[in-house]
């Protein structure tokens, strides 16, 4: 029973709303299939018998359920290895990267800055042109940085496009009034970013965390050129031995009875575990981070 002074209004859409509406909500869920596919079938093949994997009988759901792949992997000292360098990476590198970028962007923000302009030209000018393979090799090794952990956290400790992309948020949506009232109290430059740019910055400095965090967290190319010790290996390069390479190595869980062609169906699944374990952090992170990167897409929009 409906109170009185109070009615529901139902908004009555018109065919062409309605048509709409289906067509995007059927797209919306096409599109998910396809992105959960992938993933609910390599979690699926990674806990499966290999045996059913190589006939092809695994299509969604397991079948012949064992975690021998999983026991492998966890026996794997490469794996184990690789998952303590990938972590030091990530967290390292992606410190580097925010005090970097956030130091650059802020002072290219800043109006009275002399030529910031021009040197805002040559920065953008390296997003379309770059020095290449053989130069940017030559130079690391004249640092002396070849094999070492600085090879893989220093190279990139600064992207064009993230710099960018704060320095317009520092411009834009910083109100200039408060940064001058900070001057006007006698705050410094570095004052005035650690005690009024940055608390009000929580969203992009969370966007660029998440982009630079998954870029260390999936290198693997830098590694393979610059390092040359099997114990500063990321995980992903012994992820892309074990993909492309086919070399097992001590991932057959140290099984010395198991026959040639029972390594090779537990290969087959170790594939499939390794990626799964490979990615299951990033994808435990990323529920939690996923509502900024809402402000993320607003950056840089056009406010009114």
């Amino acid at each position: 029973m409906v109170k009185a002074g109070y009615r529901r209004r139902r908004i009555r859409l018109s065919a062409e709303d309605r048509v709409f509406g289906i067509v995007t909500y059927t797209l919306a869920i096409l599109f998910m299939l396809v992105c959960a596919y992938p993933l609910i079938y390599v979690l699926s093949a990674s806990v499966s018998n290999p045996a059913l994997i190589v006939s092809g009988k695994i299509v969604l759901l397991p079948k012949g359920i064992q975690f021998r792949a999983y026991e492998a992997v966890f026996k794997s000292e490469d794996v184990l290895l690789g998952y303590r360098n990938a972590i030091f990476y990530a967290f390292a590198g992606t410190a580097i990267n925010i005090v970097l970028t956030t130091a650059g962007a802020y002072v290219l923000s800043r109006p009275d800055l002399w030529g910031r302009t021009a040197i805002t030209f040559l920065i953008s000018f390296t997003m379309f042109f770059s020095g290449g393979m053989i130069p940017t090799y030559i130079t690391i090794k004249n640092l002396g940085m070849i094999n070492t952990v600085w090879a893989m956290l220093l190279p990139g400790a600064i992207s064009a496009t993230n710099l960018l992309i704060m320095r317009n948020f520092f411009t834009h949506s910083v109100p200039q009034e408060i940064i001058e009232a900070a001057y006007v109290d006698g705050c410094s430059n570095i004052g005035t970013l650690c005690r009024i740019v940055l608390p009000v910055s929580g969203s992009i400095i969370a966007v660029m965390v998440i982009f630079y965090f998954v870029g260390h967290w999936n290198a693997y190319f830098s590694a393979m050129i610059y390092l040359n010790d099997k114990k500063l290996y990321p995980l992903q390069v012994f992820l892309r031995e074990i993909l492309i390479q086919n070399q097992l190595g001590d991932m057959s869980g140290g099984a010395d009875t198991v026959n040639q062609a029972e390594m090779t169906l537990l290969y087959e699944a170790l594939k499939f575990a390794v990626i799964t374990v490979a990615t299951l952090p990033i994808m435990c992170v990323y529920p939690f981070l996923q509502r900024y990167f809402v402000k993320g897409v607003m950056i840089g929009s056009i406010k009114g």
